[in-house]
C-alpha cells in the first residue's frame, strides 16, 4: 500500500492527539497505541479533545523475541528448570467458537498457529514506568498489538500478521477463568478483548473473525523490552531522509526518534523509540511496517550468527524475558518455547511474510477500523488452507490439498425430511444492508432437496461474514454436514455451537445471492491482497520514507 493512500486520511494535525483516551471509546482508545493499527490512524483525531502523550512499549516484539532468544540458548537445562518457574500460564480458550484444527497433511503435520499480544498492563511500578499514564495503574489490561504467527504444515514457511488494535470486530461471550465472572457478547474494538475474559477471550476473538484454530497465545508487558532490544546486539532500520519524532506546533508528543537518512545499528532506548514512533512516519499502517521491518531485520540477525556468548548477559535478559511472560497453559515450559523456536528458526527468511489485515475507515467511528471485506477473508482463506504468504517455496506433487486422507463422513440422525433446519439471513455487514428475504429462499431451496422442516428465522440476526452451518451437540453433526454439502458450503464450515438449538445455516455477506454456494478458487501461494502490505523475510531494501513535517 502506498503512502498516498493512507496519507490522504491521516496526514491531518490534530490537536486531539493529546487526549488520554477519546469519551466514545472509554478505555479501549488508551494513548499512542503500542503496534500496528494504534488505534488511530494517523493525525486524524476530532478537534477539542485535549491529550498527554503515553509512552507504549510493542509487546509483540518482545513476545517474538522471548521465543527466538530462548530459542538461541541451547544449554542449561537445570537453569531452564528454574526459568518455569517464572512463566505465568492461563486457559487457551474463554469462548466456545466452534473452529476446529486443520487436519493433518500426508505426513502427519499441522499448521502451527500462536497469538502473540502484547498487553498495556500497568500492573506493577516498572511497567507505569515504561508505559507511563500513572492513572492507569491497576486497570484491566487492553491487548494493544496482537500478531498471529502461522508455521506451515510442513514448516518450510512463516507468516505475521497484524489486526491493527482498533478494528471494531464481534467479541464472543468470555468467561474468566480464575473468578468465572461472564463477559457478554459485544461488538467493539478488538484491544478490548483481553480486559474481557483475558487472553483466552482475544483468541476466541479471532477465531471467531478468521476462522482459523489458534493452538496457544503468548503475552508480554512492558518490562524487560528494552533489554531484549539490546541483547540483540543492535538491528538495522532505515530512513530516507533525517528523522525527528518530535512534537510540533499542531501535534505534541513525539517518541523522540532521531537519526540521519540511511542504514543504522538502533537497540536500547533508541530500539524502543524506533518501534513507537508513529507521527514521522504519518499513519499507524506505517508505523506498522516499520515494526515489521525491524522484525525482519532482527531474526535475520538472530538466523546469521549467535549473539549471544556472555552468559551472565543472556542470564538477566531470560529472567526478565520469562518474568514478563504469560502463555496459554500447553506451552509453559521453557523446553516446549526453546521447541517452538527451533521450529521458527528452521524457516528460511525468504519464507517468511509480515502483513497487515486489509482494513478500511469504519463508517460509524473514524478513529476505528473495519476488515475490508473479501480482501481480508482472501488473507484469513490461505491462512486456514495453509497457503504460503510467498510464492518461493518448490510446489508440493505428492499432496494438493495439505490433508491426509479424509475423515469419515459422520452419519445423519435421520432422513432430510425428518431434520430440523433454521436459516438464518446474516448477510448484512458493517458496511451493507442485508439482502431482503435471503432466510427465506435458503429454506425453500432445502425444502426443494428433501428438508421439508426447513424454516427461516425472522429474528434479527448478527452479521456474519462467512456462511456458516451450526449444531449444538455431537449427535447432529451429520446433519449439519449433510445439509452444508446439499447446499455446496464446504465442510470446514460446519461448526458446533452451543449458541445453537438445532441445525442452523447462517447465510453470511459472501453468499448474498443465489440459491448454491458460490464455489471460490482456491487462493495460491503469494496470491496476498494489494492492501496486506507485505514485506518479505529477506528483503533488506525496505526504507522508511520520513513525513515532512518530521524531516530535519
Amino acid at each position: 500500500m502506498g503512502r498516498s493512500s493512507i496519507r490522504g486520511r491521516t496526514a491531518q494535525a490534530d490537536p486531539a492527539d493529546r487526549t488520554e483516551r477519546t469519551e466514545h471509546t472509554g478505555r479501549g482508545d488508551r494513548g499512542d497505541g503500542a503496534g500496528q493499527g494504534g488505534g488511530r490512524r494517523g493525525h486524524r483525531r476530532g478537534a477539542g479533545r485535549p491529550r498527554r502523550r503515553r509512552r507504549r512499549v510493542l509487546g509483540w516484539i518482545a513476545g517474538t523475541l522471548v521465543v527466538l532468544l530462548i530459542g538461541t540458548a541451547g544449554a542449561g537445562y537445570l537453569y531452564y528448570r528454574h526459568l518455569n518457574g517464572n512463566i505465568k500460564k492461563g486457559e487457551r480458550s474463554s469462548a466456545e467458537t466452534g473452529v476446529t484444527k486443520r487436519k493433518p497433511n500426508a505426513a502427519g503435520q499441522t499448521p502451527l498457529n500462536i497469538l502473540l499480544i502484547g498487553s498495556d498492563s500497568r500492573s506493577s511500578a516498572e511497567n507505569v514506568k515504561l508505559g507511563g499514564s500513572k492513572d492507569n495503574a491497576g486497570n484491566p489490561p487492553l491487548g494493544d498489538v496482537q500478531l498471529l504467527i502461522h508455521l506451515s504444515a510442513d514448516r518450510k514457511s512463516a507468516a505475521f500478521v497484524s489486526i491493527p488494535r482498533d478494528t471494531r470486530v464481534a467479541i464472543p461471550q468470555c468467561t474468566e477463568p480464575e473468578t468465572g465472572k461472564v463477559f457478554p457478547a459485544t461488538n467493539a474494538i478488538i484491544n478490548e478483548s483481553l480486559a474481557r475474559g483475558g487472553a483466552g477471550c482475544t483468541l476466541a476473538t479471532w477465531e471467531k473473525l478468521t476462522g482459523v484454530y489458534i493452538d496457544h497465545w503468548m503475552t508480554i508487558d512492558f518490562a524487560g523490552v528494552v533489554d531484549m532490544a539490546d541483547a540483540v546486539g543492535g538491528v538495522d532500520v532505515c530512513v530516507k531522509q533525517n528523522v525527528w519524532d518530535r512534537p510540533t506546533a499542531a501535534v505534541s508528543g513525539g517518541s523522540g526518534l532521531k537519526m540521519k537518512a540511511g542504514t543504522h545499528s538502533v537497540k536500547g532506548k533508541q530500539a524502543l523509540q524506533w518501534l513507537r514512533t508513529r507521527h514521522a512516519w504519518g499513519s499507524d499502517q506505517m508505523r506498522a511496517r516499520a515494526q515489521h521491518m525491524y522484525l525482519n531485520s532482527m531474526i535475520r540477525k538472530l538466523k546469521d550468527q549467535n549473539v549471544f556468548t556472555d552468559a551472565g548477559r543472556l542470564r538477566n535478559l531470560a529472567e526478565t524475558a520469562t518474568d514478563s511472560l504469560t502463555v496459554s497453559k500447553e506451552i509453559g515450559t521453557v523446553k516446549k518455547l526453546y521447541d517452538m523456536a527451533m521450529e521458527l528458526k528452521s524457516v528460511p527468511t525468504d519464507r517468511v511474510t509480515m502483513a497487515t489485515m486489509p482494513n478500511i475507515e469504519d463508517p460509524q467511528d473514524r478513529n476505528h477500523v473495519l476488515p475490508d471485506g473479501a480482501d481480508a477473508e482472501q488473507m484469513w482463506q490461505m491462512l486456514r488452507d495453509d497457503v504460503p504468504f510467498d510464492k518461493n517455496g518448490k510446489p508440493e506433487k505428492d499432496d494438493k490439498n495439505g490433508d491426509a486422507s479424509p475423515s469419515p463422513t459422520p452419519t445423519p440422525s435421520s432422513s432430510p425430511d425428518r431434520i430440523g433446519v433454521t436459516v438464518v439471513n446474516g448477510t448484512g455487514s458493517d458496511t451493507q444492508a442485508a439482502v431482503p428475504g435471503r432466510a427465506e429462499t435458503i429454506a425453500q431451496e432445502l425444502a426443494d432437496k428433501g428438508y421439508t422442516r426447513a424454516v427461516k428465522d425472522t429474528s434479527p440476526a448478527a452479521a456474519e461474514a462467512r456462511t456458516v452451518v451450526r449444531y449444538p451437540s455431537a449427535e447432529l453433526k451429520g446433519d449439519a454436514v449433510q445439509v452444508a454439502k446439499s447446499l455446496g458450503i464446504p465442510v470446514s464450515s460446519v461448526r458446533r455451537s452451543t449458541d445453537a438449538s438445532g441445525v442452523t445455516v447462517v447465510v453470511g455477506a459472501d453468499w448474498r445471492s443465489g440459491t448454491a454456494y458460490p464455489k471460490k478458487a482456491a487462493p495460491s501461494p503469494g496470491s496476498l491482497p494489494e492492501n496486506s502490505d507485505a514485506i518479505n523475510g529477506s528483503d533488506k531494501d525496505q526504507c522508511m520514507d520520513v513525513y515532512a513535517p518530521y524531516r530535519w
